[in-house]
């Protein structure tokens, strides 16, 4: 069974350690932040100008003026800071954040990540993207393995307009989860009742998948 977005975000949770600083890109990894480990003393920083976000708010309880990147109603946690773009894109570069959570089109076996822009397509900018795979410490994907077509977006190459080259190294899927190393994507674990051979026809780059390769634990 494919994992939904919100069992995606679950698993992405379980990669993020105590007293880090994450940042949280738009799409599915905005979610991420409703499954934080409790306990955990982890400051998630949003591009837009926020460090110290919090979950969803509850129905009735939005503030229009506190919005992530994705421009999602969110909350705020004690101690939380507001500032503007410059200071936000200089704790990214500077690398200050030690985790950032992306959302991808296409993702390719050598580590490739296009995210930003499809071709012929109406796109507002390009966002913080360039600037997170480039200085993040570490990156993690969050994405459907499948367009709606059925094609893989895990490829030999990406065939969109490159965000960053070489510097993606752990993929999360509705399908399964994924190390990408030596030019090739592979499979670490699967979701629940998915198949190797369901996994072997959705990814259309170079595939290492043992097997026995465990079911993820949600």
């Amino acid at each position: 069974m494919a994992l939904t977005k919100e069992q995606i975000a679950m698993r992405i949770a379980k990669e993020i350690k105590d007293n880090t600083y994450v940042n949280l890109g738009i799409g599915i990894p905005t979610l991420v932040a409703n499954y934080i480990p409790e306990g955990f003393n982890v400051v998630l920083q949003s591009e837009n100008g926020i460090l110290g976000m919090g979950p969803f708010p509850y129905e009735g309880e939005e503030d229009a003026d506190l919005i992530n990147a994705g421009k999602q109603t969110v909350t705020l946690l004690k101690g939380a800071s507001i500032f503007d773009g410059a200071t936000s894109f200089g704790m990214i570069r500077a690398q200050k954040v030690d985790l950032t959570i992306l959302g991808a089109m296409e993702v390719s076996e050598n580590g490739d990540i296009a995210n930003w822009k499809i071709p012929g397509k109406m796109v507002k900018g390009m966002g913080g993207a360039m600037d997170l795979v480039a200085s993040a410490k570490n990156i993690i994907v969050a994405m459907q393995q499948v367009n709606k077509h059925g094609e893989s977006k895990l490829l030999p190459e990406c065939t969109l307009p490159l965000t960053g080259v070489r510097c993606i190294k752990k993929i999360v899927t509705e399908l399964g989860v994924y190390e990408v190393k030596d030019g090739a994507f592979h499979c670490l674990e699967r979701a629940p009742g998915v198949s190797v051979e369901d996994i072997r026809t959705a990814t259309a780059g170079k595939l290492i998948i043992n097997e026995n390769v465990p079911e993820m634990n949600l």
